[in-house]
Protein backbone atom coordinates (compact mmCIF):
# COMPACT_ATOMS: atom_id res chain seq x y z
CA UNK A 1 0.00 0.00 0.00
CA UNK A 2 1.16 3.52 -0.94
CA UNK A 3 1.66 6.05 1.39
CA UNK A 4 -0.90 8.06 -1.03
CA UNK A 5 -3.52 5.35 -0.85
CA UNK A 6 -3.69 6.08 2.93
CA UNK A 7 -4.88 9.63 2.62
CA UNK A 8 -7.76 10.66 2.28
CA UNK A 9 -9.15 11.21 -1.09
CA UNK A 10 -13.08 11.61 -0.28
CA UNK A 11 -14.74 14.19 1.54
CA UNK A 12 -15.82 11.56 4.37
CA UNK A 13 -11.99 10.73 5.39
CA UNK A 14 -11.13 14.07 5.01
CA UNK A 15 -13.70 15.40 7.46
CA UNK A 16 -12.61 12.25 9.89
CA UNK A 17 -9.13 14.04 9.86
CA UNK A 18 -10.24 17.33 10.40
CA UNK A 19 -12.65 16.31 13.27
CA UNK A 20 -9.49 14.47 14.72
CA UNK A 21 -7.32 17.40 14.64
CA UNK A 22 -9.74 19.76 15.92
CA UNK A 23 -10.58 17.70 19.12
CA UNK A 24 -6.78 16.88 19.33
CA UNK A 25 -6.03 20.72 19.37
CA UNK A 26 -8.58 21.31 21.86
CA UNK A 27 -7.30 18.97 24.18
CA UNK A 28 -3.69 20.61 23.83
CA UNK A 29 -2.81 17.23 22.22
CA UNK A 30 -0.69 19.42 19.70
CA UNK A 31 1.61 16.65 18.08
CA UNK A 32 -1.76 14.77 17.38
CA UNK A 33 -3.76 17.61 16.17
CA UNK A 34 -0.34 18.28 13.45
CA UNK A 35 -0.54 14.94 12.27
CA UNK A 36 -4.24 15.42 11.56
CA UNK A 37 -4.32 18.69 9.43
CA UNK A 38 -0.98 17.83 7.62
CA UNK A 39 -3.18 14.71 6.40
CA UNK A 40 -6.02 17.36 5.71
CA UNK A 41 -3.43 19.42 4.07
CA UNK A 42 -2.06 17.19 1.33
CA UNK A 43 -5.37 15.86 0.69
CA UNK A 44 -6.02 19.57 -0.09
CA UNK A 45 -3.05 20.19 -1.99
CA UNK A 46 -3.82 16.96 -4.02
CA UNK A 47 -7.61 18.58 -4.70
CA UNK A 48 -5.81 21.21 -5.72
CA UNK A 49 -8.39 23.29 -3.41
CA UNK A 50 -6.45 26.80 -2.67
CA UNK A 51 -8.98 27.69 0.05
CA UNK A 52 -8.63 24.45 1.98
CA UNK A 53 -5.02 24.53 1.54
CA UNK A 54 -4.69 27.72 3.17
CA UNK A 55 -7.01 26.88 5.62
CA UNK A 56 -5.21 23.99 7.32
CA UNK A 57 -2.12 25.24 6.87
CA UNK A 58 -3.50 28.09 9.16
CA UNK A 59 -4.57 25.66 11.67
CA UNK A 60 -1.11 24.28 11.43
CA UNK A 61 0.47 27.50 12.03
CA UNK A 62 -1.94 27.37 14.86
CA UNK A 63 -0.87 24.40 16.15
CA UNK A 64 3.57 24.73 15.85
CA UNK A 65 2.52 28.39 18.00
CA UNK A 66 0.98 26.34 20.69
CA UNK A 67 4.39 24.05 20.60
CA UNK A 68 6.61 27.04 20.71
CA UNK A 69 7.84 26.52 16.93
CA UNK A 70 8.01 29.70 15.51
CA UNK A 71 10.01 28.80 12.33
CA UNK A 72 7.81 26.12 11.92
CA UNK A 73 4.39 28.32 12.03
CA UNK A 74 6.27 31.09 10.05
CA UNK A 75 6.31 28.68 7.12
CA UNK A 76 2.83 27.25 7.46
CA UNK A 77 1.82 31.08 7.53
CA UNK A 78 3.57 31.57 4.45
CA UNK A 79 1.83 28.70 2.78
CA UNK A 80 -1.54 30.27 3.67
CA UNK A 81 -0.11 33.20 2.11
CA UNK A 82 0.96 32.24 -1.47
CA UNK A 83 4.23 32.42 -0.67
CA UNK A 84 5.57 29.49 -0.89
CA UNK A 85 5.15 25.72 -1.86
CA UNK A 86 5.54 23.85 1.55
CA UNK A 87 5.05 20.20 3.13
CA UNK A 88 7.70 19.65 5.00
Amino acid sequence: MSAASILPSDIVSLRMSHCRAEHAAREAQYHLAVLHYRTCLEAAERREDCRAVEFFALKLAGCYDQMGLNAKAASFRALAGGESPLLG
